[in-house]
């Protein structure tokens, strides 16, 4: 049995993670107090904290690195917490000898020069890719699921029968639970240094248009308005969720920076080899699974 070290282990991915990787044992960072769960050892700290990321990683076969920042009123803290992050949890990872290192970075890392976020994710990689350990990069893209907030507004507003969209373009999607079993295949393999795009197996991606309707669709709605904006439209939305929503605002200039590219589907050659990994949930099911979820949970 493998001994996993993860960062980011409450978010959406990484709680995804934790759940795919139940077989291994765990060492997983906390910024607060967790309840006990079988197999997981919590580590309390923060990824600035250094002598606790040499704790969490001691002893382990490999780390996987989820936590970061994707959202931020000021673009300056993707800095501290993207790079600088990576390169304490890098620094720590060569400091006790594990050598095995996966990095979650984001399809938005190929076109850094659209936002801070994804110049952040850019600089990350550059520090794992010189860091001399047994790395393997991912680049998820839109990832969705059950417990997921961000993608969650478009469902919320496919149940009011509007779905306002970027710009004409496509994008490629990923369920987390798909995402997750790849992390932890990663982790358990050694040698893959390379950088992988997955998604769920839709060739070309979806369309935006395409997308909000399957949104629509998993919501019970047989139609919806989705208009493309302008990203001049765009940032005034994000203006007016600043005043409305203030540090929590969801869209943000930076967000409209890459939201706007056309092109945030994944490239063929770069999908993981299908011996390794290949994806489980097709977009429809997996959207409708979500849905299902949210009016479970009573968020739709």
């Amino acid at each position: 049995m493998k001994s996993l070290a993860i960062t980011g282990a409450t978010g959406f991915v990484g709680s995804a993670v934790v759940e795919a990787a139940s077989e291994h044992d765990l060492r997983a960072l906390t910024r607060r107090e967790q309840s006990p769960r079988e197999g997981t050892e919590w580590v309390q700290g923060t990824l600035l904290d250094e002598a606790t990321l040499r704790e969490l990683i001691q002893g382990t076969n490999a780390v996987i690195h989820i936590a970061g920042l994707t959202n931020a009123p000021d673009p300056a803290e993707f800095e501290i917490a993207n790079v600088t992050g990576t390169a304490n949890v890098i620094a720590a990872t060569q400091a006790v000898g594990v050598k095995r290192f996966v990095f979650v970075s984001s399809l938005s890392a190929r076109e850094p020069q659209l936002s801070a976020y994804g110049a952040s994710k850019a600089r990350a990689e550059e520090l794992v890719k010189t860091s001399g350990l047994d790395w393997t990069i991912v680049r998820p893209p839109a990832v969705y699921g059950p417990r997921d907030g961000e993608m969650f507004e478009l469902f919320r507003s496919a149940k009011w029968g509007l779905v306002p969209l970027p710009p004409g373009g496509a994008t490629s999607i990923i369920h987390a639970d798909d995402l997750a079993r790849l992390l932890v295949a990663l982790a358990e393999r050694r040698g893959l240094k390379s950088i992988y795009e997955p998604d769920d197996g839709r060739e070309g991606g979806w369309g935006h248009k395409e997308l909000a309707k399957a949104i629509g669709r998993a919501v019970g709605k047989s139609s919806v308005f989705a208009p493309s904006l302008p990203k001049s439209v765009l940032n005034l939305a994000a203006s007016a969720d600043k005043l409305l929503r203030g540090d929590k605002a969801k869209l943000t200039a930076d967000r409209v920076g890459y939201m706007s590219h056309p092109n945030w589907v994944v490239r063929s050659d770069r999908r993981p080899p299908a011996k390794l990994w290949e994806p489980q949930i097709e977009g429809d099911a997996g959207l409708k699974q979500t849905a299902d979820w949210y009016k479970s949970e009573g968020w739709l």
